[in-house]
């Protein structure tokens, strides 16, 4: 079986599951390193992984989940590529972030909305929320993945301008009054050494405009967006550990405490994509 009939049968069986559901479409980025076993391998099928060095090529996975449940469905689009060992560093690629999304590699959360929204309706699913951690706070993505079928559900990577306020978004969040607290349990993570336990979060909200980013002005982009963010931070941190601390924007309508506390918890659901890759 090649790798695109084996996809399309991932696609298929997920499809399958999702009749009348509101789906959360959780995607993740993984590199699979194939270093150790290079001598058995035709090299010049692969490329090079995050270290540019070790031969191996990535993944990245769209995780269909139940919005009630957060019970799996399937994969709802499936991305394998490769990077050329030879291609330009970081320093020598210059105009890199003024090139198309379309040339760029962050292309993938576009991309896998768009395939995972062609599976997920033809299903018949009633609504889809696309996930994605900080990678994926673009705002070419904002600009043109929403609609009445698919919503945005994305952590901050950016302090990003708002239209008709002073502060850009970290300071504004901040200036907000709390909504109420919420405490939710935090599973162990090996690769950060995050330790298990329970944390007490202040919840913060509120409706902003992010501002179209200088470098896509010339570009048929609307120059602000509507959304609404939500912040929760933990209160008391162990010693030793990072503090929860997400600021999450969102196309769903955020008025309420218990409305944030629902965008929480599809968040929360975007842990299963990472406990399952490699």
């Amino acid at each position: 079986m090649s790798i695109s009939e084996l996809v399309k049968s991932l696609c298929d069986h997920c499809q399958q599951q999702v009749k009348g559901r509101h789906v959360l479409a959780v995607s993740d980025t993984s590199e699979v390193n194939l270093q150790s076993h290079s001598g058995r391998l035709k090299l010049e099928e692969l490329g090079v992984v995050g270290n540019d060095r070790d031969v191996g090529f990535f993944i990245h996975p769209t995780l269909a989940l139940d919005a009630g449940t957060g019970f799996p469905l399937g994969l709802s689009a499936l991305q394998l590529w490769t990077r050329d060992p030879n291609r330009p560093t970081v320093k020598d690629r210059g105009g890199y972030q003024n090139l198309p999304i379309e040339e760029k590699e962050s292309f993938k959360w576009l991309a896998s909305a768009e395939r995972s929204q062609h599976c997920l309706k033809t299903g018949g699913a009633s609504l889809v929320t696309h996930i994605g951690d900080r990678e994926s706070d673009l705002y070419e993505e904002w600009a043109t993945v929403p609609d009445a079928f698919n919503h945005l559900l994305v952590r901050v990577r950016q302090d990003r301008r708002l239209l008709g306020q002073s502060k850009s978004l970290y300071g504004y969040l901040k200036s907000r009054w709390g909504i109420g607290f919420t405490t939710i349990t935090i599973e162990y993570e090996s690769r950060t050494q995050r330790m298990a336990r329970d944390a007490k979060l202040l919840i913060r909200c509120a409706p902003v405009k992010i501002q179209r980013p200088e470098h896509l002005k010339e570009l048929d982009y609307p120059p602000s967006i509507q959304l609404y963010a939500i912040e929760a931070v933990e209160q008391t941190t162990p010693k030793g550990q990072n503090p929860i601390h997400w600021r999450l924007l969102t196309t769903h309508t955020v008025e309420s405490l218990e409305q944030a506390l629902q965008i929480l918890e599809w968040y929360k659901f975007r842990w299963r994509i990472e406990m399952c890759q490699p």
